[in-house]
Order: structure tokens, then C-alpha cells, then sequence
């Protein structure tokens, strides 16, 4: 049976907001870099078959580990948190739009081609 409304207001199903990602200032991401498409499309592909769009960030940086060609790879593709401005626009522009814990589709950007994961938001 559905909790019943307090006087003047609304269930709680019906006070749910839409799922739409709040505002924020900061990102906490990994990711994975290839200049090759065909390499990038290998990394999605064993993800994406395993997991799925919410791959665990340990296994996502295994294969980042193992197939990325950005210097970070050596710490499992981990960005750490940054704030809005310091990636380049399309990175930016993915990163801040996923919520904590979806993998991103493989995109391109002038360094190359990116799958980026998300694990954390704050404003």
C-alpha cells in the first residue's frame, strides 16, 4: 500500500524529480585515450559486453591500464576531481553530462579518441 500523503502535500513517488543531473562544478572521471578508433571500439566493446554503461571503476581501469595511451593510465585512466574549464570542450562536455557510475560511448576530441566514467559529482 502507497505511504499515504501528509496533509497539503504530495506522495512521495510524485515528489520525485525527473532524473536530470543537478548543476555541478566539479567531476570526478576516468578515462580511456587511443589515437586509433579501431583500439578505442576494443576497449568499449569489452566493457560495454561485460558490463554494460555502468562498468565497476576497478574494471574499467584495468582495461584502461591495458589499452590507454594517456600517461594516466599507469593510475587505471584516473583523472581525479576537476573543475569545470580544465578539460578541453568535447572531454568537458561529456563528462559533465554523465551521472556517477555510466561510461560514456567512445567520442573524439583533438587528442584523440575518448571513453570516459564517471564516479563522482560536487558543486
Amino acid at each position: 500500500m502507497p505511504p499515504k500523503p501528509k496533509k497539503g502535500g504530495k506522495a512521495p513517488e510524485e515528489r520525485k524529480e525527473p532524473e536530470k543531473l543537478r548543476a555541478c562544478n566539479h567531476v570526478k572521471a576516468r578515462h580511456i585515450l587511443c589515437e586509433k578508433q579501431s583500439k578505442i571500439l576494443q576497449a568499449y566493446t569489452t566493457l560495454k559486453d561485460q558490463f554494460g554503461d555502468t562498468p565497476p571503476s576497478n574494471e574499467f581501469a584495468k582495461v584502461a591500464t591495458e589499452m590507454s595511451e594517456c600517461s594516466s593510465a599507469k593510475r587505471g585512466g584516473d583523472l581525479g576531481w576537476f573543475p569545470r574549464g580544465k578539460m578541453v570542450g568535447d572531454f568537458q562536455e561529456v563528462a559533465f553530462n554523465l551521472p556517477p557510475g555510466k561510461m560514456s560511448d567512445p567520442f573524439r576530441s583533438r587528442e584523440g579518441y575518448h571513453i570516459v566514467l564517471v564516479e563522482g559529482r560536487k558543486a
